[in-house]
């Protein structure tokens, strides 16, 4: 008998037990491919990686367990159904009986998505941690044209624009943006609702190109998902500020096309009619509460009933990371002219406490305005200057945005080239390379905190000890050695010195010459025998015992550290070219 054989009717096991090829999963199922994946992605069902692939490498494997969750879900009848109705539609265009083909469109079968949403997300908290991706397919899909061959509706466009409006006036509102970038693929965002970080990508206001190696129906699938999971969250996140949803616009600026003036109007109106209603409420059961217990407080307790009147009144909920980004752009009015980018800066500067308008139809105030402290432009020239205001580039809102407090305007005046733009997303001492302007952020910021920084990265080491300095990186070897040679010799020769003054003290002869000459070599040799063996020491620790596997940890780490200081000293090279380059051209 062979080893593996395996009796007819007896249960499988192993892998084979475990996981399905995609082909035994359509037989099983009884659908055809794109009903599959299209169910797949709904459920969030993803193909798995089993340790032995059974039936070859070239095969897709599904867990035995995810097809038999499929194999009970309501939509795979809902789709048998709508497929079945569409041979009806076909039918009846065939016989060319257009009334019929009508009657049938009009009457067609849908399905939604609802149960779905809340059996994949089964609190808030999952929702908003599965967000990031949903955020970035609905604002690629509102820049996206209307394409009727690859099957993109005008419909669909509409909703992305709407649910990505509905989002950011709220981010706006809440004061929940924390970073931005601008990239060449688009504008990075990053904001904070609940404890979650959500980063999405919005790409730039330009004319999109459809590619022909991009499958849109399997991304209109997840797009369709998507749109049910941010509706979802919109009303969630709109009831949280007592603001109704979905929202209902002024009709003449959604005419003109700011639909987020629009949205913040409606939400700041709102909150002001809640605001009003909720202090009416609080006033009538603050009174109640106290008449109710004014007999229950002793006569010599006034502080109780002082707590009672301040636990009655409203509470700013708001943390500390949120009032500090409120305030950023809080005494300022800004105007955009019309060549910069309007949606991303009208989401970014109310998001920070500032007044922003634009120019057009349906804009709160005009360019004359006499309140306007700054005006953002990216044209060499102005056709007129206001001396009352000063004129930046776009670059300086999210400059200050990332740094969080007002930079200095003039790196960023018209005309000139701006300072480079730093992610907010990189964390430059864990890099290695600290680049230039961000020192000089880091010092303006300490500077309006009124902070005293010290040296970088020698806030919690000893600096009398070399030898913890080149453990740590901060400096080489052979600058070690110097220090260490210094420090050396000034104890020596403060040494050699008491021994002076005690000889003289005590009227005896001494040679300084010979002593000193003595003092530094054996100096010298003690120092490099010192390091030489703190550094054998180091490099021959517990290397007996590693196993197999913790030496390949520690060489991959090794190589790693090498790269990063390949690519710290790839970008030291640049610097210095970029440095050389303006000397060379006045020469």
């Amino acid at each position: 008998m062979p080893k593996h054989y395996r009796p007819p009717g007896k249960k499988k096991e192993g892998n084979s037990a475990k996981y399905s090829t995609r082909t035994k999963a359509l037989r099983h199922l009884q659908v055809t491919l794109p009903t599959f994946r299209k169910l797949c992605i709904l459920k969030g069902v993803f193909p798995r990686e089993p340790k032995k692939k059974y039936e070859g490498n070239n095969k897709t494997y599904y867990h035995s367990k995810d097809i038999a969750f499929l194999q009970h879900e309501p939509l795979m009848e809902k789709f048998r159904h709508i497929r079945a109705y569409d041979k009806k539609i076909h039918k009846a265009v065939a016989k060319k009986n257009d009334e019929l083909a009508k009657r049938l469109r009009s009457r067609k079968p849908g399905y939604t998505l609802d149960r779905l949403v809340k059996e994949r997300y089964p609190t808030f908290i999952d929702a908003l941690r599965d967000l990031d991706d949903c955020l970035t397919m609905v604002h690629l899909f509102a820049a996206l044209p209307a394409v009727e061959s690859e099957h993109i509706q005008v419909k669909d466009i509409h909703t992305c624009r709407r649910l990505s409006h509905e989002w950011q006036a709220y981010i706006s509102r809440t004061n929940k943006l924390r970073k931005t970038f601008i990239s060449v693929k688009g504008t990075y965002y990053q904001v904070e609702i609940e404890g979650q970080k959500i980063t999405w990508l919005t790409p730039h206001a330009l004319q999109q190109v459809i590619t022909d190696d991009v499958d849109f129906k399997v991304m209109l699938t997840f797009l369709e998902f998507y749109e049910t999971l941010l509706t979802f969250i919109n009303f969630r996140l709109y009831q949280e500020i007592n603001v109704n949803y979905p929202p209902t616009l002024d009709p003449r600026l959604e005419a003109l096309g700011a639909d987020q003036y629009a949205l913040s109007k409606y939400i700041a109106g709102s909150s002001m009619v809640e605001s009003q209603a909720g202090k009416v409420k609080m006033t009538v059961e603050s009174e109640l509460k106290l008449a109710q217990l004014q007999h229950q407080l002793p006569a010599n307790e006034p502080g109780a009933l002082m707590q009672l009147v301040e636990g009655t009144t409203g509470e700013d909920n708001d943390d500390e990371e949120t009032r500090e980004c409120k305030g950023l752009f809080k005494d300022l009015k800004i105007f955009l002219s019309r060549e910069v980018p309007r949606e991303s800066l009208l989401f970014a500067i109310p998001a920070f406490g500032g007044i922003v308008s634009w120019e057009g139809e349906g804009a709160p105030f005009q360019e004359t305005d006499d309140g306007i402290t700054h005006q953002i432009v990216d044209r060499p020239t102005q056709g007129h200057v206001f001396l009352s205001r000063e004129y930046v580039q776009p670059q300086w809102i999210y400059d200050c945005v990332n740094a969080r407090i007002l930079l200095p305007t003039d790196g960023y005046m018209v005309g000139r080239v701006p300072p480079p733009h730093l992610s907010p997303f990189v964390d430059n001492e864990a890099e290695g390379y600290v680049p230039e302007y961000a020192e000089v952020v880091r010092r303006l910021k300490a500077e309006a905190k009124k902070e005293v920084l010290p040296m970088p990265g020698l806030e919690n080491l000893d600096l009398d000890d070399p030898q913890s300095l080149v453990a740590e990186g901060i400096m080489s070897r052979t600058e070690a050695i110097e220090i260490a040679q210094k420090k050396l010799k000034m104890d020596e020769l403060e040494k050699q010195y008491h021994e002076e003054l005690q000889k003289e003290l005590q009227k005896l002869p001494y040679s300084a010459a010979a002593s000193s000459k003595k003092n530094v070599d054996s100096i010298d040799e003690e120092i490099k025998d010192q390091l030489d063996r703190s550094a054998k020491d180091v490099s021959d620790m517990d290397q007996i015992v590693w196993t197999r596997k913790q030496r390949g940890l520690v060489k991959a780490m090794e190589m790693g550290i090498e790269k990063k200081a390949a690519k710290v000293n790839l970008l030291k090279k640049r610097k210095e070219h970029i440095a050389k380059a303006p000397a060379s051209k006045s020469s």
